[in-house]
């Protein structure tokens, strides 16, 4: 099998596992643990379990992503803006889970007063959006790749 047919091999599984994951989880699975579990708390702790193991699914598939590109074409891989997609849902990652997710988490321990409630619910608003976002740019990813596999 020949080099450039193996990264787009390893291209399309890694994008299926992230974007196919994070969309199952953020808009089926959590969705259904907060309708059907009637602890909010222990929903919220499932689902927090399950977007923390996400977190480092996208990591690992998208510095595949990342190292594809710049094997492939290592003099001109910063020119794609594929590539740059895929650089900020990484640091939408990063941040999601080595900054929002500690600072919630350490808001849980003080216990949800309505302040601290409040905040919580603030930066619980901000890490939503960044995954909201995610998530479409990882679309756009799988919609471009459909279109023309291959290519960017």
């Amino acid at each position: 099998m020949n080099s450039p047919r193996l990264f787009q091999i390893s291209d399309r599984i890694a994008l299926t596992l992230w974007v196919g994951g994070m969309w199952i989880i953020g808009y089926l699975v959590a969705p259904v643990l907060f309708n059907t579990i009637a602890q909010r708390s222990l929903a919220g702790e499932v689902a927090g379990h399950m977007f923390r193991a996400m977190s480092f699914v996208g990591l690992a598939c998208g510095t595949v992503l990342l190292l594809s590109a710049v094997l492939r074409e290592p003099r001109i891989w910063w020119r794609r803006w594929t590539a740059w997609v895929v650089v900020a849902m990484l640091a939408i990652t990063i941040v999601g889970q080595f900054v929002l997710q500690p600072m919630m988490a350490e808001l849980k321990l003080l216990g949800l007063d309505a302040q601290v409630a409040a905040q919580f619910g603030r930066l619980h608003g901000i890490a939503s959006a960044l995954f909201g976002i995610n998530s479409l740019l990882g679309l756009i990813l799988v919609g471009v790749s459909a279109v023309t596999p291959g290519r960017d």
